[in-house]
């Protein structure tokens, strides 16, 4: 029974020794969300975290991504010399290979959700271990998609 609350805490316990504030407050917003739905009986904010946090995390990194342009750091004419320059080409693949991991990622996760360990002990591994930020379970399914349909072509 309480073993969510112990897995959970042992995360935080890891992310403030590993000073990765980022996942210390994920788990602090995800024991509080469990802790209130039992205390108060209302589990339906940690149901819609589950169901509805990924797109509204995106939506809000999204838009920190997009502040740049709002605030004239970043301008159209950037944008466009962004392709003249070789390190300018590999970010735009390498952010096309990346929304594209994500959008396989997402269903991946949907249609095998035993998979969803994996990539939360990889991506709190690469956290821990190599100094990571914790957005990588989205893109490591999508990783995961590309990997397995690789091997699904030599069997």
């Amino acid at each position: 029974m309480y073993a969510e609350y112990l897995t959970l805490l042992l995360v935080l316990i890891l992310s403030f020794v590993g000073h990765n504030m980022t996942v210390v407050y994920a788990a602090i917003i995800v024991l509080i969300l469990k802790a209130g739905g039992q205390i108060f009986g209302f589990n339906e904010a940690l149901t819609y975290m589950g169901s509805h946090g990924l797109n509204l995390g995106i939506i809000v990194l999204t838009a920190a991504v997009l502040v740049p342009i709002a605030d004239g750091t970043v301008t159209i004419l950037d944008m466009i010399n962004s392709f003249r320059t070789p390190i300018g080409i590999v970010a735009v693949t390498a952010g096309l290979l990346a929304a594209m991991a994500g959008g396989v990622g997402v269903p991946l996760m949907q249609s095998n959700p035993h998979v969803i360990p994996a990539l939360i002990v990889g991506t709190m591994a690469g956290v821990f271990f190599f100094n990571g930020i914790a957005v990588g379970p989205l893109i490591a399914a999508g990783f995961t998609y590309f990997i397995m349909m690789i091997f699904s072509h030599f069997q």
